[in-house]
């Protein structure tokens, strides 16, 4: 069953930022992901509305969604990201008809 990583972050510095944008697909790609929404244009239908940055990323299972999180890689790039965002990341699993 494919698992969806859901991430919501808030940039502080865009230009420190970019850096981490080029560095995550990569190891995104390397552990099976597919990012399936990656920024965009946001759209409040209930709720607090939240102009931040929206990423869902589609993994095979949770435990591929949670090997990414944590491989060295992906660590790198989170790296980057210190200091220029603050980024809330859950996994869920997804939904299956059986």
């Amino acid at each position: 069953m494919s698992a969806y990583m859901i991430a919501r972050v808030e940039i502080s510095n865009p230009e420190r930022y970019a850096d981490y944008i080029a560095a995550a697909p990569a190891a995104v790609e390397r552990h099976g992901g597919r990012f399936v929404v990656r920024g965009g244009e946001v759209t409040t239908l209930e709720g607090p509305d939240r102009k931040a940055r929206w990423v869902v990323i589609e993994f095979e299972s949770v435990l591929a969604a949670q090997t990414f999180y944590n491989s060295p890689e992906y660590s790198a790039a989170r790296a980057l990201r210190a200091g220029a965002a603050e980024a809330e990341f859950v996994v869920l699993d997804g939904y299956n008809s059986d």
